[in-house]
């Protein structure tokens, strides 16, 4: 255990977190997401018994958003719903990221198969125990720094 990083955070999760690069993505999945097919070789790393609120909640505290794009966060579209169509799961994951979103910015929904196009190309893939359909999320990572120097 460590001061002032969620619990749930596992080693290995924290070693991927760091590894990551700007603009990196991550998929933050639900229980049933076909992450082994997805992953196609890049990392997949469970989080079974937590939840997706839980699993964004922690890893938002550590990874910093992509500031240069207009949707750092994307989710998946429940299908056979409108374009502005969230489920409560979705509503309250949203509700997490919202104060790491910058002016201009919003979340994404994503047609399903498209989303997992998005999540081929991830760089990792987090299976959590979320048990509520279309409970996956992608977060792209941003940097932290000072500003350039003149």
């Amino acid at each position: 255990m460590l001061k002032g990083i969620d619990p749930i955070l596992t080693p290995e999760l924290l070693k991927l977190l760091m590894e990551m690069g700007h603009d990196d993505a991550l998929v933050l999945a639900d229980a049933n997401f076909t992450a082994m097919s997805i992953a196609a070789g890049n990392p997949v790393l469970r989080l079974p018994g937590t939840t997706m609120a839980q699993a964004v909640r922690a890893v938002t505290s550590l990874l910093p958003l992509a500031a240069d794009v207009d949707h750092p966060v994307a989710y998946m579209q429940v299908s056979g719903t409108p374009n502005d169509y969230a489920s409560e799961l979705q509503r309250e994951v949203l509700a997490i990221v919202q104060p790491d979103l910058l002016p201009g910015q919003s979340a994404e929904a994503v047609e399903r198969f498209a989303f997992y196009d998005r999540a081929r190309a991830a760089y990792a893939i987090v299976l959590t125990g979320e048990r509520q359909p279309f409970g996956n999320f992608i977060l792209r990572k941003g940097v932290i720094g000072e500003n350039l120097r003149p």
